[in-house]
C-alpha cells in the first residue's frame, strides 16, 4: 500500500482510531478523522490529530470528503452496516480496520486469540510467559495497545500477542498469526451480528489466512470450536479441561503437554475452571511458540489476573467487593458466580446486547447468590428474564450508583457485593473500564461514609 498516493478516512477516534491515524501521517499519508461524538474526550483527540496533520470532518462535510477518499479506516465500535462503510462498499472502495492496516504492516511472528470470554486473561498469560522466558512478547489489540501502536516496538524479533474480537474481525482480512487460538463461542453481540451464524462465521476467519506451517489451538470441550477443525489447513492442537487430547488438558489435577506433566493446578493462584482453561490454551500456545516448561511454570503460578474480571477489590464492614466489569455477556456472568466464593449480591444491568438472560437466572438459582439487584437501560429485559424463571430474589433500581449502595446496604457481613452485569457498559459508560472504576469509587464512598458514621456514633453528634 502506497500511503503517500492515498486518502483515508478514519472514523470513530476511540485509541484504535488515534493510532491509526497516526501510523497513516507518520507513513505521509493524507488522513481525514471523522466521529459523531462530540464530548471532551474526543475534541482532545481531534485537537491532538490536527496538529500532527489529520484533517477533522464535520458531519455536514462528509459525503464530499468520503468521496475524496480512497480507503476508510473503520472503528470497531462502528458495524459494517452503518451508513458510513455501507456508502464506501457501494461506491467499490476498500474498507479496512486498524488491526487489518497493523497486520498488513506486521514484520514478526503473531499469536492470536479470539473467543467470546477469556481473550484477555489469556493474552495476558501469555504476555507474562513471554517475559518470565525473556522474550519481547507484546500483548496488543483489542487488550489495549492498538496493533499499529506496537508495530516499531515490535519490530522483526518480537511476538505480537493479539486479542482479535468480532468486531475487528468484521474488517480484517492480513492477518497470518503462527499460532491462532479460538478459545470458546457462546452468545454474544448479537445486537451487532443478528444471529448465531454471523457470529460463529466471524470467529472462524480468524484461521482462514493459516497455512499447513502454523497452528490452530482450539478447544475441544466446546463443540462449535472444535468443528473449527474442518475449516483451517493448520495443524490443529486442542485443549480440554475433560479429555486426554492431542495438546494441553489437566490429568490427575496436573497441567500436562502431550503427556508431560508440567505442574498441579493447584499451584495456580487463579481460581475457577475457565482460568484453569485459559491456562491450558496458554500452555499450548507458548509451546508451540518454542517455550520451555519453567518459564511457563514460573508466569502461571504467580498470575493474579487482569482488571475488572472478578478482581477482589476492597472490603467495607466485612462486605466483599467484587469486580467483575468485564462480564458483559450471560456466560460469563455465569463463569463468575460459579467461581465466586460465598454468598453474593449480585449486580447486573447495562445496556442490551441481543441474547436471552433466562440461563443467567437458572444458573443464578443453583448458586451462592441470595440477591440480584438490577439496574440499566436494560433493566426490565433481565426483569422479565427472572419473572420467567420464577426467580423472586431481586431488586429492581434504574441508576448505577443508586443500585451500587442498594446492594451494600443488602449484603450481611461475610458476604459479597459482585458487580458481573452480564451486560455492555454503553447506557451509562464508555468502557467496561470506566463502569468498574465507578464501582470501585463508590466502595471508597461508602467506606468513609462508614468511617464518619462510626466517628460521630463515638464522639456524640449534635442535635440540629
Amino acid at each position: 500500500m502506497l500511503y503517500s498516493e492515498q486518502v483515508f478516512l478514519v472514523a470513530g477516534l476511540s485509541r484504535s482510531g488515534i493510532s491509526a491515524s497516526e501510523f497513516l501521517i507518520s507513513r505521509g499519508a493524507k488522513v481525514f478523522i471523522y466521529d459523531d461524538v462530540d464530548d471532551m474526550n474526543v475534541r482532545a483527540s481531534v485537537e491532538r490529530l490536527e496538529s500532527i496533520g489529520c484533517v477533522n470532518v464535520k458531519r455536514e462535510e462528509l459525503a464530499e470528503k468520503a468521496q475524496r477518499c480512497d480507503v476508510l479506516v473503520l472503528s470497531p465500535g462502528i458495524p459494517v452496516d452503518h451508513p458510513l462503510p455501507v456508502s464506501f462498499k457501494r461506491a467499490g472502495k476498500h474498507i479496512i480496520g486498524e488491526a487489518e492496516l497493523g497486520a498488513i504492516n506486521l514484520r514478526c511472528p503473531c499469536v492470536a486469540v479470539t473467543g467470546t470470554n477469556g481473550k484477555t486473561t489469556t493474552v495476558s498469560l501469555l504476555e507474562c510467559i513471554f517475559k518470565a522466558a525473556g522474550k519481547k512478547g507484546i500483548a496488543c489489540g483489542n487488550v489495549g495497545k492498538p496493533l499499529t501502536s506496537c508495530l516499531r516496538e515490535l519490530g522483526e524479533d518480537g511476538v505480537a500477542i493479539a486479542e482479535i474480537s468480532s468486531f475487528q474481525l468484521e474488517t480484517l482480512y492480513s492477518l497470518r498469526p503462527h499460532v491462532a487460538l479460538i478459545l470458546n463461542v457462546t452468545e454474544d453481540h448479537l445486537n451487532r451480528h443478528y444471529n448465531m451464524e454471523n457470529y460463529i462465521y466471524l470467529k472462524s476467519r480468524l484461521l482462514k489466512n493459516l497455512a499447513e506451517s502454523e497452528f490452530a489451538v482450539l478447544n475441544y470441550d466446546d463443540p462449535i470450536v472444535r468443528g473449527f477443525q474442518e475449516k483451517t489447513r493448520a495443524r490443529v492442537v486442542w485443549f480440554s479441561m475433560r479429555e486426554r487430547v492431542e495438546g494441553a488438558y489437566i490429568q490427575d489435577n496436573s497441567f500436562c503437554w502431550y503427556g508431560e506433566r508440567l505442574f498441579s493446578v493447584d499451584e495456580m493462584t487463579l481460581d475457577g475452571d475457565h482460568n484453569h482453561a485459559n491456562a491450558l490454551a496458554a500452555i499450548a500456545a507458548a509451546r508451540l511458540m518454542g517455550i520451555g516448561n519453567d518459564p511457563i511454570r514460573a508466569a502461571l503460578r504467580g498470575f493474579r489476573g487482569v482488571k475488572h474480571r472478578i478482581e477482589r477489590v476492597g472490603e467495607v464492614n466485612g462486605i466483599t467487593f467484587i469486580d467483575d466489569s468485564k462480564a458483559t455477556n450471560v456466560d460469563s456472568a455465569i463463569k463468575a458466580i460459579g467461581s465466586v466464593k460465598g454468598e453474593s449480591i449480585l449486580l447486573l444491568g447495562g445496556q442490551d446486547k441481543g441474547y436471552s438472560y433466562e440461563p443467567l437466572f437458572e444458573a443464578i438459582k443453583s448458586s451462592d447468590v441470595v440477591h440480584a439487584v438490577i439496574y440499566g437501560e436494560n433493566a426490565f429485559r433481565i426483569l422479565n428474564a427472572a419473572l420467567k424463571t420464577g426467580y423472586s430474589a431481586f431488586t429492581l433500581c434504574r441508576p448505577f450508583d443508586l443500585a451500587v449502595r442498594v446492594a451494600y446496604l443488602l449484603a450481611e457481613k461475610g458476604q459479597n457485593v459482585l458487580l458481573s452485569p452480564a451486560s455492555a457498559s454503553f447506557d451509562a459508560f464508555q468502557s467496561y473500564e470506566e463502569r468498574g472504576k465507578r464501582f470501585c469509587e463508590l466502595m471508597e464512598t461508602l467506606r468513609r461514609e462508614s468511617q464518619s458514621y462510626v466517628k460521630a456514633e463515638v464522639t456524640g453528634g449534635e442535635d440540629e
